[in-house]
């Protein structure tokens, strides 16, 4: 996805020689992670066996026989003894295993020049007007039991205001250096602590404190934790080296509250309230990410664009689309690996071929059903993960990519695209190199295994007749519900339900159509879906007792934008194409699929309609959201653009949340936004485009300026009044209600049109006055309008339109009655 930073691209020394150089080497294909910088194999980072969070996941760990009973259909002869350590370790490895990626952060925020600083994320000094007292609220991460506010300086922590361990609770037994030892590269060991491998405890779940190996003699000199929160000259410096390092573990995004045993209070939650898969549905990316909020910063205006539990995937790997979508729940794994052996065959080629199988695994035996998803030696069948159904490379690939995508092995990574801001040719990501230069890479692969097992035994249905309180909200007319049952058939199911009539499965030949004539597979599937013995199976199926048990409610299939009349940033995203960064996670027959049509899209000022041709390659598909525990998961829409957010997490609040996002998913006549949306159909509702929201400006502080230009940078003024602010460059303004994406999106491939645009905009800002107002940059945008237009890689920008189904707005098919969407809202509330 897209970080404005690119605009940083109109003048592109800016971040000349802001980077470090990787440990062993800097080439692409030699370098060496940390780990193996040193002399450290993967068999040295094993997998942490304790159950210090045998409380999550409604307490499954303390009942062993229960994990035996849930694995044993896919290790048969698993012991209960086995079974509970696979589990553990798959836990531990979601929610303390960082994987080296601190490396990653520390960098990023250089990248960044400032914006994004994780050590400040974790810290409560008062200058950063949030803390453990309101962390929740403000940023939507977990504070993790047994800490407590740090409100003073840390001796131990080099004076950070960090959080303090609870010694009612013991010890963190990830923390154990003894059993865990860190990675002795640099000063570790010497000026800062070795530590363990896992990191210290931060006090917020998912994030871990990593001594810092660049803390050297020099730097613990030049160390002030004060000026470090209160010092703009001190802390925006590109030289500056602080005594620690974040690292970031998956669960930051995945574990959030337990929807049927939520905290009494969401500040303080017990282990007992958390599970390990909901996703982080609350979670503040412009805050997070930018520890200072400004408005008149435009990266603050990017990042803005991320509504509470959306997360643009490709924030590091910038592909020059901001598409900020929902961080997954993880629900009925079982359920949905079963669909993948019907529906989820992909071909493999090239470097994906190198991604591990179950089959390869020495733990699962040769009488597993794990092992019937691969056939040697290209043919995998997988759960689509990614929204575009692009990690298609089977499910032990997809855990990996995740990793990853947070910094695992970012050394090497980091050689094949610009982070952040992009404007250099993206290259893959190999796994043969990986395998070969980090031991953090292979320690990861021997342990997604028992990831995968971990989910397999927990991800359980959330149901809101178990949560407190739930049954008030549940119907109990049964003819309603049996009336739900009827609409959800004959209207939901052909998409939402894994459980489907035996002919929808051969409208997909060789379990998926994906040998290159997939859209008339899918075209052919949604017009039976549309018969009366389509309607009449489906009724048979829904109406059954059993329709909700290990029902995945998705079919995993692709379904081409052109009828979802979503927003298609998504399907556009261009990372898992061929020779792309994941190029090595994406299948061929991904990379295959047919481009599927023409989408109408609207000029984001006058509304004016036009065709934009999607391009194929693996473009232009969403697999369908599964609607297990969807009472708990509101906002809708891929993008969490639909419904009013609340964020306590209670039961009520949900439901809130809920009640007016599925109103506004039935009804869109009751969506919000000052922009009228034009269907395909021809109706019209209120959309809404993301503006800035106030005058904004790209800015470098002085410290992150290249030392020549920072040099020059008086001189320059004089002549540039234009490009330098008060301290260091900036680039503006950008009058109030631009569209954000209407920047965000330039493609930096289109480079003969881009150089032109940025041309005109320099000339055009230069004639701007100092202290030009709004309206006058409004004018020098007002001509930009069309260039901008032209190399826009997603100029589609209503957020909240599509998915009509039902409605009434979806070209071809009648809507629901009131009193049918009704009956199908209280069924849909039983998931």
């Amino acid at each position: 996805m897209t970080k404005l930073a690119y605009l940083l691209l109109l003048t592109p020394l800016l971040l000349a020689g802001c980077g470090a150089e990787a440990p062993c080497g800097s080439t692409s294909g030699k370098i060496l992670d940390e780990a193996k910088c040193v002399g450290r194999d993967a068999d040295s980072l094993k997998a942490a066996d304790d159950d210090y969070f045998a409380d999550m996941d409604y307490g499954l760990s303390h009942n062993p026989a229960e994990v035996q009973a849930r694995l044993e259909p896919f290790i048969p002869g698993i012991t209960e003894d086995e079974a509970l350590k696979a589990f553990v370790r798959g836990r531990n490895n979601w929610i303390v295993w960082t994987a080296g990626n601190d490396t990653l952060w520390d960098e990023l925020s250089r990248v960044s020049v400032g914006n994004l600083d994780l050590l400040k994320t974790v810290s409560n000094h008062p200058s950063l007007g949030y803390s453990r007292d309101n962390r929740w609220q403000y940023l939507g991460v977990v504070n993790e039991p047994c800490y407590t506010k740090g409100d003073k300086p840390r001796a131990d922590r080099f004076g950070l205001y960090l959080d303090n361990r609870d010694p009612a609770c013991g010890a963190d037994p990830f923390e154990d250096e003894a059993k865990y030892p860190g990675i002795a590269i640099g000063a570790r060991g010497k000026t800062v602590p070795l530590g363990s491998y896992y990191g210290y405890g931060t006090g917020i779940v998912g994030l871990r404190l990593f001594p810092n190996p660049d803390f050297d003699e020099d730097a613990k000199a030049n160390w002030d934790p004060e000026r470090y929160y209160n010092d703009p000259s001190y802390y925006n410096d590109k030289k500056l080296v602080k005594p620690y390092r974040v690292g970031m573990s998956c669960g930051f995004c995945h574990v959030g509250p337990n929807p049927t045993n939520p905290p009494a209070d969401p500040e303080h939650p017990s282990w007992a309230n958390l599970n390990s898969n909901p996703g982080a549905q609350y979670f503040w990316v412009d805050r997070i990410f930018m520890w200072k909020q400004d408005p008149s910063n435009f990266p603050f205006q990017l990042f803005h664009t991320s509504r509470p539990g959306a997360l643009d995937t490709s924030l590091v790997s910038s592909d020059y689309i901001n598409n900020p979508r929902t961080m997954n729940a993880i629900y009925n794994l079982p359920a949905r690996v079963a669909l993948a052996g019907k529906l989820g065959k992909e071909k493999l080629a090239g470097g994906s071929k190198n991604n591990k199988q179950f089959n390869q695994v020495p733990e699962v035996p040769s009488d597993s059903a794990l092992n019937n998803f691969y056939q040697a030696p290209d043919t995998v069948l997988t759960p689509r993960v990614l929204k575009d159904g692009a990690d298609s490379v089977g499910a032990l690939g997809a855990l990996n990519r995740v990793f990853v995508n947070i910094g695992l092995f970012s050394d090497e990574w980091f050689t094949h695209f610009r982070p952040l801001i992009g404007g250099k040719r993206i290259t893959p990501f190999e796994i043969e190199v990986a395998r070969k230069n980090s031991s953090f890479w292979n320690a990861n692969e021997a342990q997604t295994p028992d990831l995968a097992l971990f989910f397999l035994a927990s991800a359980q249905p959330d149901y809101l007749a178990q949560a407190p309180g739930g049954e008030r909200y549940l119907s109990q007319d049964s003819d309603q519900l049996q009336q739900g049952k009827t609409v959800f058939a004959e209207n939901c199911a052909r998409c939402h339900s894994s459980k489907l009539p035996d002919e929808a499965w051969a409208f997909f030949p060789n379990e998926g159509c994906v040998n290159g004539n997939y859209l008339k597979c899918w075209n052919d599937y949604w017009q039976w879906t549309k018969t009366d013995q389509a309607k009449a199976e489906l009724r048979d199926i829904v109406l059954a007792d059993d329709f909700l048990k290990d029902n995945f409610l998705s079919t995993e299939l692709r379904v081409p934008v052109t009828l979802l009349e979503t927003n298609a940033c998504s399907p556009l995203a261009t990372n898992a194409i061929e020779d792309n960064i994941w190029d090595n996670f994406s299948s061929e027959s991904y990379k295959k699929l047919p481009a599927v049509g023409t989408i109408q899209v609207q000029n984001p000022y006058t509304g004016q309609l036009s065709d934009y041709k999607l391009p194929g390659g693996g473009r232009g598909y969403t697999r369908p959201a599964s609607l297990v525990s969807m009472w708990s998961s509101a906002p809708f829409l891929l993008n969490n653009s639909l419904g009013d957010f609340y964020w306590t997490g209670s039961v009520q609040d949900r439901m809130a949340s809920f009640d007016d996002s599925i109103e506004k998913l039935l009804w869109p006549e009751k969506r919000e936004g000052d922009f009228e949306v034009i269907t395909r159909s021809g109706k019209r509702h209120p959309g809404q485009i993301d503006r800035t929201t106030s005058t904004s400006y790209l800015r470098v502080s002085s410290g992150y300026l290249p030392d020549f230009l920072s040099d020059l940078q008086g001189p320059l003024a004089r002549w540039l009044p234009w490009l330098f602010g008060d301290d260091g460059v900036q680039i503006g303004p950008i009058p109030k209600g631009t569209p954000v994406n209407l920047i965000s999106n330039i493609d930096m491939e289109e480079r003969g049109k881009v150089l032109k645009l940025l041309v005109k905009l320099k000339h055009d800002l230069k004639a701007l006055p100092p202290g030009a107002s709004d309206e006058q940059a409004k004018e020098v945008f007002s001509g930009l309008l069309k260039p901008l237009l032209d190399v826009n890689k997603c100029p589609d920008f209503v957020v909240n339109k599509g998915h009509y189904f039902g409605t009434g707005y979806l070209e071809g098919e009648p809507g629901l009655s009131d009193e049918d969407k009704r009956a199908l809202i209280a069924f849909l509330k039983t998931f």
